[in-house]
């Protein structure tokens, strides 16, 4: 079992804040599954207008966090010098449900299992929770693409 702390997620993820939606990774089985969470501050910058006066945290932000995490464990799977030249895009996603709204205070509590890869193209079963009730569920598709440094 291996685990990310903040440092190596943002080695291995090209995204910063306030796009960076993945705090930490408790659990990492090379080309298994992945576990990690992301605390949902009442200072994100989408409350300010997803909603005013009943912040909840727009769904498709819920999809990108889990596409992350599965990133991650897609980046992990291939060697570490390609990995360093390697980004995953978040390619699809199917079967999305919402089953419980996330607001400021809570902790995302995801995680994402390998499926399957063809040609570059890695799905993913991905869960999110909250305090152990299902947030959301969703099939992730991400594209693994080499990038030009």
């Amino acid at each position: 079992m291996t685990t990310m702390d903040y440092q190596r997620i943002t080695d291995l993820l090209p995204h910063r804040y306030p796009f960076l939606l993945v705090d930490r990774v408790t659990e990492l089985e090379t080309k298994q599954r992945i576990v990690g969470y992301k605390n949902v501050s009442s200072n994100e910058p989408f409350f300010q207008g997803h909603f005013p006066k009943h912040p909840i945290m727009p769904g498709v932000l819920i999809l990108e966090s889990l596409a992350q995490l599965a990133g991650l464990l897609g980046l992990d799977a291939i060697d570490r010098e390609k990995a360093e030249n390697t980004v995953y895009y978040f390619a699809g996603v199917d079967t999305a449900r919402f089953k419980k709204p996330v607001i400021p205070g809570d902790r995302l509590d995801m995680e994402a299992r390998y499926v399957n890869d063809k040609r570059g193209i890695w799905r993913f079963e991905c869960e999110a929770k909250v305090d152990g009730k299902l947030a959301c569920q969703a099939e992730i598709l991400c594209a693994e693409r080499e990038i030009k440094l």
